[in-house]
């Protein structure tokens, strides 16, 4: 018995105890009917002061009732998580560059950061390069898919995780068809465009598009086109 039940036990045993002894004193005092009626109440109050100290308190009654005999809490099993799948085109990688292990696996990991000569040195990196760097989003030891903040892997047709890890709005917008391009069926599949197939990864903002001239307006049969 712990400290904290027994002294929960001993205050209640105590409390009808002092039921009891006001019963018996109203006994004492009382005649005819209010005497048995009182003595009633003392006999009650004393059948109830021994089972306080043999009672269980509220804190053994949950774990009586809501832990096995171990000690440890009975836990719902979890449901199995529901994974959406998402269908969506070949990313839009560079013909021949695919898979990237066929370069990279016979060369060693060179993980400084650094400008890039030998190899890839056309790719401009503007996006948040003051802290982002290749082995920030390639994974170091199989170049053929991305990782994620906590180092999970996930190929370049998942791309979406990686970059709703800091633009969680977009992936949400992106997810309902509001931001990008979704297209759907009847029957609810649904397919989308990855972020790549608009925003160049290593500089996904928009570069200024000359504007085109206007069309021509549709000229009345006979006439030419103004």
């Amino acid at each position: 018995m712990s400290g904290r039940n027994a002294e929960w036990r001993m205050q209640n045993a105590e409390c009808q105890m002092q039921n009891a002894g006001c019963g018996l004193h109203a006994a004492g005092a009382a005649t005819g009917p209010l005497r048995a009626r009182a003595a009633g109440f003392a006999r009650g109050a004393a059948v109830a002061a021994l089972t306080a100290l043999t009672a269980c308190s509220p804190g053994e009654h949950y774990a009586r009732t809501h832990l096995p005999a171990s000690g440890t809490r009975k836990l719902a099993p979890k449901a199995a998580a529901v994974v959406e799948r998402v269908e969506v085109p070949p990313p839009p990688i560079t013909e021949g560059l695919f898979p990237c292990s066929g370069c990279h696996a016979s060369m060693p990991v060179n993980r400084s950061r650094r400008p890039l000569t030998e190899m890839h040195g056309d790719i401009e990196l503007d996006h948040d390069e003051q802290h982002r760097w290749c082995l920030d989003c390639h994974d170091a030891e199989d170049r053929d898919v991305l990782h994620l903040a906590g180092g999970e892997r996930v190929p370049f047709e998942e791309s979406y995780r990686l970059c709703g890890q800091c633009h969680g709005e977009k992936l949400r917008d992106w997810r309902a068809g509001v931001h990008g391009r979704r297209t759907g069926q009847w029957n609810g599949h649904k397919g989308y465009l990855l972020c790549a197939h608009c925003h160049e990864p290593h500089r996904p903002r928009f570069r200024p598009i000359r504007p085109e001239p206007a069309p021509l307006r549709p000229a009345a049969p006979g006439r030419r086109p103004e």
